[in-house]
């Protein structure tokens, strides 16, 4: 994601940037995204992403300005919006409000569990 972000970087650059002890850590990780085809190195000895590979990795994800977020996330949004309005209900409304928020509820948990696993996977 560094690469991504940062467009070329040097190794050092990497290093720091994503909190890695040392250089050859950060070699090391380079070399597996080069062998896997997610990175290229130029001749100033640069990292790059690959543009193809990038639409492979960020699948899943959408960028919001300057930020990359999971698309779960903006449903995991509404459905927790819709919960804190229906569970408002539950106390000046109808009946039916009940089974509303039992559904809403359950749907706002599997939307930010697959949010939640989508950012971890990112952070990797």
């Amino acid at each position: 994601m560094y690469l991504l972000r940062h467009g070329p970087s040097e190794l050092r650059d990497v290093q720091r940037g994503v909190g890695l002890s040392s250089a050859s850590l950060a070699s090391y990780h380079l070399g597996k995204l080069l062998e896997a085809g997610f990175a290229v190195q130029d001749e100033q000895g640069r990292y790059s992403a690959v543009k193809e590979a990038s639409i492979k990795v960020l699948d899943g994800y959408s960028r919001v300005g300057p930020a990359i977020v999971p698309q779960l996330f903006f449903f995991s949004l509404l459905f927790t919006i819709l919960v804190a309005f229906f569970s408002f209900e539950v106390f000046y409304g109808q009946g039916f409000t009940v089974f509303l928020v039992a559904v809403c509820a359950v749907m706002v948990l599997v939307f930010w569990y697959e949010t939640l696993r989508l950012w971890r996977k990112l952070a990797v």
